[in-house]
């Protein structure tokens, strides 16, 4: 019997990377941006969803819309810095940047086209948050982690 396992291949931008540790224990379980991913499969939804883009939201798009709430719930708990890639008609796709380790959870929503994760100006949740139906969009993720990982206190 052979006790390899094979290792979940996971289709998000730097997966294969993204094995940084939380520097909060505040959430059971989550300890790498692939358990935050994984928990994150059944808390994204339309609800989640940036309004603008809501209509064409679906689950086998489940990432669209959600990546600057996603990418300061992930700096949260992994720390790092967030930045964006300025994208047609002026807004920003979110990732995190945590010493080398770049990864962006919601990369899946573009398909096969291919972003460029380099030289792209940091994102300020003050900035993002001004828009209260994003912060109120990003304490919806953030409640519905805690609900299912959080620690009793």
């Amino acid at each position: 019997m052979d006790d390899f396992v094979k290792e979940k291949d996971y289709g998000f931008y730097g997966w294969e990377q993204a094995v940084v540790l939380a520097i909060t224990d505040e959430y059971e379980g989550i300890h790498t941006p692939r358990d935050l991913y994984d928990a994150l499969l059944n808390i994204w939804c339309e609800h989640t969803c940036a309004p603008r883009l809501r209509e064409r939201w679906s689950r086998e798009n489940i990432t669209l819309g959600q990546c600057s709430i996603t990418a300061f719930l992930a700096q949260d708990i992994f720390g790092g810095k967030v930045y964006g890639i300025l994208r047609p008609g002026g807004n920003y796709h979110c990732y995190n940047v945590i010493g080398s380790c770049v990864f962006d959870l919601t990369s899946q929503q573009f398909g096969d086209e291919k972003l460029s994760y380099g030289h792209n100006p940091e994102q300020f949740r003050e900035v993002h948050f001004a828009k209260e139906e994003k912060r109120q969009r990003y304490e919806y993720l953030r409640a519905e982690l805690k609900k299912g990982f959080g620690k009793e206190k």
